[in-house]
């Protein structure tokens, strides 16, 4: 993560959340009186719970609606009895747990449910709002009384959700008592008539997915002023959440969407379920921007767009982001501007079309691959084009533009899809060999479809054990949104198994297991994953083939896309290795793999993980390949035939001195090392950057080491220190290229040898 010149400021902010005051479409159901007050009638709340819909719940005795204290998302947010007044604070969905029981979620934040605190079975114990994990407190029984209202039964303390002292008054916190009969434990159900968005649990029907809670599925029926209530909901939480537990799957069907506005924040993936990205007309914005950093990008991780047609309003869209936030299967009608008036650091634009110019502004360096646009205006220090129509000429350093013409072998990354007649589909494109432009540029792209019954569809809570027995019946998978802790390997063994992961769905080991491991076999495709390490060490977070792999992958090479590790930043985490490929002719397209450098445990002997990638493969190509701050070597790459198309490092922020950091007798590690066994080798676009935070003495021998052969070549490559005097890299590659350091901050190298 790139801070740029003078802006080294890790601080990480947010935002409290706004009340919601807009009304609902439950107006018709609300009657404004002279006090103000807005009253909800219950009378009319007669039907049995509708699992999917959403509903305000009113108490029979205070007239008053359940609400979550001010329309907070937190954990520990009091569910209280509150002034009926429409917002979505006030609404409340019910989805099916087992056995007649249900969880409760609410609008603004529906991964929490109505939860009795401290898992207690006394009376009068409070009611709050927790992230659903399961439990018993978490789980209600719906009993209809005879005037068609509602008491809530809970099912660890079999006791009533109840009012306290059956008071009248705002602001009351809700809790459980003995069930009574009286009207403080009665409640009736007012349907809000359609504002709330599609989830796919509970109503889901016969045949097709539970996506979970967490997975929002729009329709163009539906109107634009209730998509954008839950669009502009869950941005407001996710805006600055960096480090934060939820994750969001928001996803249009095919149809045409006026006035909305789609901007994205942290682990929230927004997809269109097409087959092509023109079957998702936005007319709107699909946007990033970095308010909430005074326009500073830099932090702007996780998240990422795909498989939609966007006309922005004004003309132009902005994506001002940094690493592991994919542009992906996108056609712009109009401009692109990498940019928020702030530097930005890192990202990546794939089988895309942009129909106006892509102003890079302060993007330090961009992956473009198999795109279509019409110019590109901009650079600073590392621009790469891979396929792309309509990329500069080729003119590195001045302007430091890498231009190759071709992709020799891409794999575009799988994706959900609605087929003609609304069932869910998995569609994997084929095969591209020497490509330029879209893969979707003359219509329905070349590929194959699996229906989604070819899926274990997995969910939070699942254990590597049940995934297992899944991918051993010849399941491939899908992880819903959220985080998975895995007590053992997921391993993966079935040529051709597809794993594809839904708005960051992020697998985190516990005890210090590996949590994936793929066989030595052809075309298994992974794409959309966060591997987050625990605390306990793990000696890699994902392996491509068994160590001595030999078997030749090349007509049906696995893939990774979209796929980022991280080490810390969330918790204490560590690894020795984090990616490990063994098998030939693995294809990475978009990789982050990071060790912390700020927020939560991180330091030098806290978040330790020596390598980022290790490539023991023959033949892999890389496309995107960025690796930050490991305390060894960042690229270890002992395979022969190995292509990388763009790499972006950070050198580590922190060794605290340079005997800490000493590669036997040399000053570093390099960021990218190619074996010395190694005889072909070849690599476009690199750059290497040091940020030395703690100890402004350090410095690097070289970025680049490699072995001088005929067969390993390197082309255009960058060393930048990004402060004004925070340590030197000495040479480029090898002893070749002068020193990155005071006085001479950025230096380029056009070739080696």
């Amino acid at each position: 993560m790139n801070v740029g010149p003078g802006a080294p400021g890790k601080a990480r902010h947010r935002r409290p959340r706004a009340r919601t005051l807009a009304l609902s479409a439950a107006a018709a159901l609300v009657t404004l009186v002279a006090t103000c007050f807005v009253v909800i009638s219950a009378s009319q709340a007669t039907a049995a719970v509708s699992p999917g819909t959403w509903y305000t719940v009113v108490n029979k005795t205070s007239g008053k609606c359940v609400d979550a204290r001010a329309a907070a998302t937190a954990d520990g947010t009091a569910v209280q009895q509150y002034s009926c007044n429409g917002s979505t604070a006030q609404e409340w969905q019910f989805q099916t747990t087992s056995n007649g029981y249900y969880r409760v979620n609410n609008y603004n934040e529906v991964s929490q449910a109505w939860d009795v605190t401290g898992v207690s079975t006394a009376d009068s114990a409070p009611i709050q709002l927790w992230d659903y994990v399961g439990g018993t407190n978490q789980q209600w029984q719906p009993v209809q009384e005879s005037d068609g209202d509602y008491h809530f039964l809970n099912l660890n303390s079999g006791k009533c959700l109840d009012t306290p002292a059956a008071s009248t008054a705002d602001s009351v916190q809700l809790g459980q008592y003995d069930c009574n009969g009286t009207g403080a434990q009665s409640f009736a159900l007012v349907p809000v008539g359609g504002s709330g968005p599609t989830t796919t649990t509970g109503a889901t029907p016969p045949g097709q997915p539970d996506l979970g809670p967490n997975v929002l599925v729009f329709d163009p029926s539906m109107s634009s002023s209730s998509i954008q209530s839950q669009l502009t909901n869950i941005f407001n939480q996710q805006q600055s959440n960096q480090f934060g537990t939820n994750r969001y799957a928001i996803m249009f069907k095919p149809g045409t969407y006026s006035n909305i506005d789609v901007n994205i924040g942290y682990y929230e993936q927004v997809l269109g379920l097409g087959l092509t990205p023109d079957a998702v007309d936005i007319n709107g914005n699909v946007h990033v921007e970095a308010d909430w950093n005074g326009g500073n990008a830099t932090e702007n991780f996780w998240r990422g767009a795909e498989n939609m047609e966007v006309n922005p309003p004004s003309g132009t869209d902005t994506w001002a982001v940094s690493q592991a936030s994919p542009f992906r299967r996108m056609d712009v009608r109009g401009n692109m501007q990498l940019d928020d008036n702030g530097w930005s650091s890192g990202g990546f634009l794939a089988d895309s079309n942009v129909t106006g110019t892509v102003n890079s502004g302060s993007q330090q360096q961009w992956l473009s691959r198999d795109d279509t646009i019409g110019s590109w205006n901009g650079s600073n220090w590392n621009m790469v084009f891979v396929g792309v129509k309509g990329a500069p000429t080729q003119s590195f350093p001045n302007p430091p533009d890498t231009t190759v013409a071709q992709a020799p072998v891409v794999q575009e990354k799988p994706f959900l899809y609605l087929d003609s007649s609304g069932n869910y589909q998995v569609f994997v494109p084929a095969l591209r060999s020497n490509s330029s432009g879209t893969s979707w540029a003359g219509g329905n792209p070349a590929g194959t479809s699996l229906p989604i019954s070819q899926f274990y569809v997995a969910h939070p809570g699942d254990s590597a054990a049940t995934i297992n027995a899944a991918l051993a019946q010849g399941q491939n998978l899908l992880f819903t949104p959220g985080i998975y802790h895995l007590d053992s390997s997921i391993n993966v063994t079935r040529p051709d198994t597809v794993v594809l992961g839904l708005g960051l769905a992020t697998l985190t080991p516990d005890n210090g297991t590996v949590p994936m491991t793929v066989a030595d076999v052809n075309g298994v495709k992974i794409g959309g994953l966060l591997f987050d390490a625990g605390a306990t060490n793990s000696p890699m977070l994902l392996q491509m083939g068994t160590p001595g792999s030999t078997a030749d992958h090349t007509a049906d090479p696995s893939s990774l896309s979209d796929v980022f590790f991280r080490i810390g930043g969330a918790a204490v985490g560590k690894a020795t290795q984090t990616l490990v490929v063994n098998s030939n002719n693995v294809i990475g397209d978009d990789l982050w793999l990071w060790r912390a450098d700020h927020s939560t445990g991180v330091g030098w002997t806290v978040n330790t993980a020596n390598n980022g990638l290790i490539v023991n493969g023959n033949n892999v190509t890389m496309y995107g390949l960025f690796v930050e701050h490991y305390q060894q070597y960042q690229v270890l790459w002992n395979g022969n035939g190995g292509r990388t198309y763009f790499f972006q490092n950070e050198m580590p922020y922190d060794p605290p001195n340079q005997a800490a950091w000493m590669n036997g007798s040399t000053d570093g590690y390099a960021a990218y090392k190619v074996a010395d066994t190694v005889t072909s080798h070849e690599a476009w676009g690199l750059g290497s950057y040091c940020f030395f935070s703690t100890n402004t003495s350090v410095q690097a021998t070289r970025a680049f080491e490699v072995p001088s052969t005929p067969g390993v070549k390197f082309h255009d490559l960058t060393t930048v220190m990004l402060g004004s005097n925070d340590g030197t890299i000495d040479h480029i590659i090898n002893n070749t290229g002068a020193a990155a350091g005071p006085g001479a901050s950025v230096q380029h190298l056009v070739s080696f040898p």
